[in-house]
């Protein structure tokens, strides 16, 4: 089968972001994920099935397959933003990796014809599947959530020693920039200490030179709604600016990262 002719399953393509790798890029989201983060801003996209999801009072089709040849149809409308901007293509979920050969042929796609890649990912497959995309990525944003496994296993859902091992593996490879990225949430990991130690790892890793902080938000609680789900953050507040900014110094005070607030 021609690489094109591959179907995948999304759930979305944002186009002109600014966010999930440099410049002005297209992101296609992935359903399916092996994760059950409890503040996952896309639930829709934990599951690999297509859902329907009440919207604004109304039901919406949730899921869509696609080919290789389809998405790269719509990827290349932006060439002359991403020529100027630096950008290019980014694959996110759910967690792209659970749907390893239609990801591979996407970057592979991209890269054939020019497009820089990125990859939004929390690294949870077997090495073998990453390193079989490694040559087709031009930047891989990976999560490192936790260092302590059994409270990775309690808010996620799976402790983070692969994780953990293949972000190593990643970095000792030398193939792709890697940049480290945190989602900082209040009760989980918000403290200095647990983003000292995750920043002390990050800066560990060879070749690691940036680090983001992703502050929390609920901007998804809708959505579980929708869903019939439980949002089981309920109350949980996003942390302020402030807060934000004293774990960047914390990051920058005892590494050598590179770290920004967002990404």
């Amino acid at each position: 089968m021609n690489d094109r002719d591959i179907k995948g399953r999304i759930f979305d393509i944002q186009r002109f972001s600014i966010h999930d790798g440099n410049g002005i890029r297209t992101i296609v989201f992935l359903k399916g994920c092996v994760l059950r983060c409890r503040w996952c801003c896309n639930p829709e996209s934990q599951e690999y099935a297509i859902q329907t999801m009440m919207v604004q009072g109304k039901p919406k089709i949730i899921g869509q397959d696609i080919t290789v040849g389809e998405v790269l149809d719509i990827v290349e409308r932006d060439r002359p933003y991403y020529r100027r901007s630096g950008g290019g293509l980014t694959l996110s979920g759910g967690e792209s990796l659970c749907q390893p050969e239609f990801a591979r042929a996407l970057l592979k796609g991209a890269a054939d014809i020019g497009i820089t890649t990125a990859l939004e990912s929390m690294g949870c497959a077997k090495y073998e599947v990453i390193e079989s995309i490694l040559p087709y990525l031009d930047t891989y944003l990976l999560d490192i959530k936790h260092m302590n496994g059994e409270k990775h296993r309690e808010f996620t859902g799976r402790s983070n020693e692969l994780m953990l091992e293949n972000a190593k593996r990643i970095a000792a490879s030398g193939q792709t920039e890697l940049i480290i990225r945190v989602p900082v949430i209040p009760t989980f990991n918000d403290s200095p200490e647990e983003i000292r130690e995750i920043a002390r790892f990050a800066d560990s890793l060879p070749g690691v030179e940036r680090i983001h902080l992703l502050p929390y938000h609920r901007l998804g609680q809708d959505k579980y709604d929708g869903l019939g789900r439980e949002y089981v953050m309920d109350g949980i507040l996003p942390p302020t600016g402030g807060h934000m900014q004293m774990l960047k110094d914390i990051v920058t005070k005892n590494t050598d990262l590179d770290c920004q607030i967002g990404g």
